[in-house]
């Protein structure tokens, strides 16, 4: 029995998903999810769009989660992954303008607001400590 182009992708990106579960990162998989999560939010939230790509990989996801290792962090973790629940990432990008579209990309909002936004291009170009400074400071900034 053949596997599915479907089937393969899904299992090839469940370990990508895993990198951000497994630290307590929740998956909004459905628009209605997105909304229910991020419309009116109290608090502080962070939004991972998550990627296939090797920056996803190597800088974005690691980057993360050393941040989340920090005392000052934010009261939710969320997650969309780009490219597998589309109609999930459309809506969560609504959040983000006037930033344009960008995956892999992290968002920390503060009562509904965003409040620091990393696009791909200042992941592609920095380490996964960098990020993680980069995030550690505006948890420290917005998460207390």
């Amino acid at each position: 029995m053949s596997m599915s182009f479907e089937s393969y992708m899904k299992d090839m990106v469940q370990p990508m998903r895993d990198d951000l579960t497994r630290i307590g990162v929740t998956e909004l998989r459905t628009p209605e999810e997105v909304v229910e999560n991020l419309e009116g939010s109290k608090g502080t939230a962070l939004v991972i769009v998550n990627s296939v790509c090797g920056c996803a990989a190597g800088q974005c996801r690691p980057g993360v989660a050393k941040a989340l290792q920090n005392e000052v962090k934010p009261d939710q973790l969320f997650t969309v992954f780009a490219g597998q629940d589309k109609e999930a990432t459309a809506k969560a990008r609504e959040y983000l303008a006037p930033y344009p579209p960008s995956s892999p990309s992290i968002a920390l909002f503060k009562d509904g607001q965003l409040v620091h936004f990393i696009q791909r291009h200042q992941i592609e170009d920095r380490s996964a400590d960098m990020i993680a400074a980069d995030l550690v400071g505006a948890f420290e900034n917005y998460c207390k």
